[in-house]
């Protein structure tokens, strides 16, 4: 990272003073370097970035063979389609070891294996794959199709023919685990996005969306659905996140991202799903050390912050009102300021840095705990999320924090009874329907849709009933025998001329022409098409054929799986130990501290 702080800086140096090193006098006509002008800059420029003149001067020349490269590189690239990629090569295969930087000039529709073997042949490498953005490229596939453009970066990584062999396995394995891992978790999301709780929920689990105090919200089906999957595929990378596997992690938020972005920007504004979100992702890219995400790592952290002071107001006021105190969401803005400040020292912004760094070490105090109150809290039977969540709402005291966590277990227990209570009294009219001659499935319906009124429920029903009745007496009479005579009379068979005048709606004249156009062929059964909508409400599904059956067994082992990566604590996004935190803070303070040591 100090290396690329170093160029940062340079570069914003450069740009400042428009500065061109391609160009003479610190680029020649045979492209080598203007070594007096070069010396000049680097003396100059040492003291503004802190680092000696020699650091400079070496960074300088490795920025000035960067530019004239690119400029060669753009002009090929639009002559001939010829791209210019640049090689970060192993150590020991490197033909300048002080270099870096290694180039290849090729096409972009090529396929990788034609690029691997080129590179194999031109350094003397057997086994070797290449790394875009933190992903293996498929040999099988073109450059273009895999995200290679002109200039872009690749890292070559060698491997012997046992790992070669060994990698690939993995590197199948991984594919495979993660696409399967995306599908069960969508299709498992998209079985409970479809359940609106009009079945019985002890044996067909289903899902709610609440507000911070746990109350059901009322959204708009479509709407339901999309927050249900972008939620739910959130809830599987935060699982996996805990478990380190980031690069999974990462694959599942960003399917979460997607979904998100469905949803009307009034919405993702009133909740903080959606920052913490942003945050997630960013911390993958950290933790997988994805440095070339970094333009769209600030603009998520950017769209966090945004999303935050709208969700909970420039001073916190909003998130007060609600919750009564802002304490357990500091750790949310500890890490926002702790990921802006190592984004902006990456990007040679060493005061931006600092300034980000500075305010993650005033949160990092309040919210790092006592940790004899933590085990007085324990001794006392909470739980370790509790002690610490009850601690930080309540600014570190003791007594407060015993209250409080007392205080929501109780609301918590009164959710629930709540909640049984619902569930008691609909069973019970579900029960009452019932006794009136209704199917268990219609009643749960009706109730669903009269959101819980029984009276209301009840007229549901029959109007319903009414509906499918008026429905059966049309079709009775459209095909009544005066009219079934009348086309018996013309020489179609009775069957058909039964079934025509039920899709015509009993016009004799209709139902001729449709026999004719048939050539007088038709099935009794096709008058069910025309009453399947009204009927449908009094008719279960089938259960005599085994794929439904072996369907309700699969969609069940989906459901109960993707149902384990939900927490079961409303608030365990919250519930950061900061260990991870700290040691990401060490690490920036150490390099911040390395730039300041060149003034000593």
């Amino acid at each position: 990272m100090a290396e690329q702080n170093a160029e940062a800086k340079l570069k914003n140096l450069l740009k400042q003073e428009r500065i061109q090193l391609w160009n003479p006098p610190f680029t020649d006509d045979d492209n080598q370097p203007g070594c007096r002008h070069m010396q000049e800059l680097a003396e100059r420029y040492a003291p503004l970035v802190l680092l000696s003149v020699s650091e400079v001067g070496g960074a300088l020349e490795s920025i000035r063979v960067q530019t004239v490269k690119r400029g060669k590189g753009n002009k090929t690239y639009r002559e001939t389609n010829v791209a210019t990629l640049e090689l970060l090569l192993p150590r020991d295969s490197r033909k300048d070891p002080k270099s870096k930087k290694n180039y290849l000039e090729t096409r972009l529709d090529m396929l990788v294996q034609e690029v691997v073997d080129r590179i194999g042949a031109e350094y003397g490498l057997q086994y070797i794959k290449l790394i875009l953005n933190g992903k293996t490229l498929s040999v099988d596939q073109r450059l273009d199709e895999q995200g290679v453009k002109n200039h872009s970066k690749m890292m070559v990584l060698k491997v012997s023919d046992a790992e070669l062999k060994q990698q690939m396995s993995k590197e199948e394995e991984k594919k495979k685990q993660q696409s399967e891992s995306l599908q069960r978790t969508q299709k498992g999301f998209q079985i409970l996005s479809e359940r609106d709780g009009s079945e019985d929920p002890e044996t067909t689990p289903f899902l709610e969306i609440a507000d911070q105090r746990g109350n059901p919200l009322k959204i708009p089906h479509k709407k339901r659905k999309t927050l249900i999957l972008a939620m739910g595929f959130h809830e599987k990378g935060r699982s996996l996140m805990k478990r380190k596997q980031y690069d999974n992690a990462l694959c599942h938020l960003l399917q979460a991202d997607q979904q998100f972005s469905k949803c009307d920007s009034a919405l993702l504004n009133a909740v903080d799903n959606y920052a913490v979100l942003q945050l997630d992702i960013v911390w993958c890219y950290r933790a997988l050390e994805a440095l070339s995400c970094l333009e769209d790592g600030k603009s998520r952290l950017q769209r966090a912050e945004d999303c935050f002071l709208q969700c909970y107001g420039e001073q916190r006021e909003r998130l007060l009102m609600i919750k009564g105190n802002t304490g357990r969401e500091e750790v949310l803005f500890l890490r926002l300021y702790l990921l802006q400040s190592l984004l902006s020292y990456i990007e040679g912004n060493d005061a931006q840095a600092r300034h980000q760094l500075s305010k993650v070490e005033s949160l990092y105090s309040r919210l790092c705990l006592d940790s004899e109150k933590m085990a007085q809290l324990m001794a006392l039977g909470f739980s370790e999320r509790e002690a610490r969540l009850g601690l930080r709402a309540c600014r570190g005291d003791l007594q407060e924090a015993a209250i409080h966590i007392s205080n929501r277990r109780q609301e918590r227990e009164e959710l629930k009874q709540r909640e049984r209570q619902r569930r008691r009294r609909r069973v019970e009219d579900i029960a009452s329907l019932m006794e009136l001659g209704y199917s268990r499935r219609d009643a749960a319906r009706a109730l669903h849709r009269a959101d819980g009124d029984l009276n209301k429920a009840c007229e549901i029903l029959q109007d319903s009933s009414a509906a499918a009745q008026a429905t059966n007496n049309n079709t009775e009479g459209a095909v009544s025998p005066e009219r079934v005579e009348q086309l018996l009379y013309l020489g179609f068979e009775r069957g058909a001329s039964e079934a025509a005048l039920a899709l015509t709606g009993g016009d004799v004249q209709s139902a001729t022409q449709l026999l004719l156009d048939n050539g007088g062929v038709l099935s009794p059964h096709s008058t069910s098409t025309s009453t399947s909508t009204s009927t449908s409400s009094s008719t279960s599904p089938s259960s005599e054929e085994p794929t439904t059956s072996s369907n309700f067994t699969e969609d069940d082992e989906l459901v109960s799986e993707v149902l384990e990566d939900i927490s079961r604590h409303e608030e365990d996004y919250l519930d950061l130990t900061l260990e991870e935190e700290s040691e990401l803070m060490d690490t920036i303070k150490s390099y911040l501290n390395r730039g300041s040591a060149h003034t000593v």
